[in-house]
């Protein structure tokens, strides 16, 4: 029982509440410096964000200007590709020259490769495809199945490598279908019966 008058609480000593303010004081400042932390680690994060993408963008502009600067080179030869090309095939039989030819070929096609451009042709009777050939001519057939397929490859076609994007598709001949017509007199459906 607790006798009237008499006070529970215990008297409270000043090094106690001393104590007790310094921790109060000491708990404010480290929510303080807990904040600054986070404000700051959210800073870094937004400034490594913007490094990483200024690096992209620069990688891409970079690439850009090799490429422009690279366009007439690149140009000029796939251009000689095709006259080596043009040449070993004319020259056909003989064969010293068009080995000679051919290996001038391969050369143009590995600096082609060095600068991010691939060779790709077609095979007689691949399907047309629209995205990866063009068509300079038609062969006239009568068989159906060989219908819009390759007859002749006349020129490869070059796609750039990184973005897969066809520089030129490859130009070729394609059989076009025909109806095989029916010689007069061989057909069941002459006029003037007997």
């Amino acid at each position: 029982m607790i006798e009237e008058g008499k006070s529970t609480t215990r008297p409270v000593n000043e090094p106690e509440l001393r104590l007790s303010a310094a921790l109060g004081d000491l708990a404010v400042r480290f929510g303080q410096v807990e904040e600054l932390l986070a404000e700051f680690h959210r800073r870094s994060a937004h400034r490594e964000s913007v490094i990483d993408r200024l690096h992209e963008e620069n990688q891409r502009l970079r690439a850009g200007i090799g490429r422009l600067i690279l366009e007439p080179v690149i140009a000029d030869l796939i251009r000689l590709y095709d006259q080596l090309d043009r040449e070993a095939r004319r020259l056909g039989a003989e064969a010293r020259d068009q080995r000679l030819l051919s290996s001038f070929i391969d050369d143009v096609a590995q600096i082609l490769d060095r600068c991010g451009i691939d060779v790709f042709s077609a095979e007689p009777g691949d399907p047309f495809d629209r995205d990866r050939h063009r068509p300079v001519a038609v062969v006239a057939c009568h068989d159906e199945s060989r219908h819009n397929t390759v007859a002749e490859v006349i020129f490869a076609g070059f796609i750039e490598r990184d973005t897969g994007r066809v520089r030129r598709p490859v130009q070729a001949r394609f059989h076009q279908f025909t109806a095989a017509r029916a010689e007069p007199g061989q057909s069941g459906d002459e006029t003037g019966s007997p």
